[in-house]
């Protein structure tokens, strides 16, 4: 069973979704999981404007009432924002080469010390702590993080993303023997859902 989780580690609905997902595969350990970046918003230096500032972080209340998540909303107090979520796709990408399960630990990695810490997962001090924090040496990190290989890995996820047609995060594809790729899910949902959804696909 091969399933494709397309993501973005700052999304806030993919780690609302988290626990519903490690739900699901509970039911299905011998499936395998290829996480995708989907890169949610591009390199940028700039801070983020006070009106998004003030939606995103009104969405961390509409999360916590629906998913049942915890978020550190101090975030917003104590760092300086910005709308910058590649650096941390990267570094999902860089981890996965480097450790085993690396995308999923480091994926946690990220959305822990964003949600839950309140620290700035655009700036390279968070991500290089991130990877320390699951066994990864900074140097070893920064090296693979900032190589062409990672960068040209995290191209093809933006492709293999548009090819799905994912218009929004989280995106799990059930990819079946012939390599045609089924919805499970298009946004958060629970894992009741992704499993009848699942029983629904696999039965045809």
């Amino acid at each position: 069973m091969r399933l494709i989780y397309v993501m973005d580690p700052m999304c806030s609905w993919c780690y609302g979704f988290q626990p519903q997902l490690e739900k699901f595969l509970d039911n299905h350990r011998h499936a395998t999981v290829d996480w995708i970046m989907g890169g949610l918003a591009p390199d940028t230096t700039q801070p983020m404007d006070d009106d998004l500032k003030q939606a995103i972080s009104s969405y961390w209340y509409q999360i916590e009432k629906r998913a049942q998540v915890s978020f550190n909303h101090d975030f917003w107090r104590l760092n300086t924002p910005y709308r910058s979520t590649y650096p941390a796709c990267r570094a999902v990408i860089a981890a996965n080469s480097l450790i085993e399960q690396g995308a999923v630990k480091m994926a946690k990695a990220i959305q822990s010390a964003y949600y839950l810490e309140a620290k700035n997962p655009s700036l390279e001090a968070t991500l290089v702590d991130c990877a320390s924090s699951i066994g990864i040496a900074a140097n070893q990190f920064i090296e693979v993080f900032k190589s062409a290989s990672t960068e040209q890995q995290f191209k093809q996820h933006l492709t293999l993303a548009h090819q799905l047609q994912v218009t929004g995060f989280p995106a799990l594809f059930y990819i079946d023997e012939t390599n045609q790729a089924y919805p499970l899910a298009a946004g958060y949902c629970q894992a009741e859902d992704l499993q009848q959804r699942f029983a629904r696909i696999s039965s045809q």
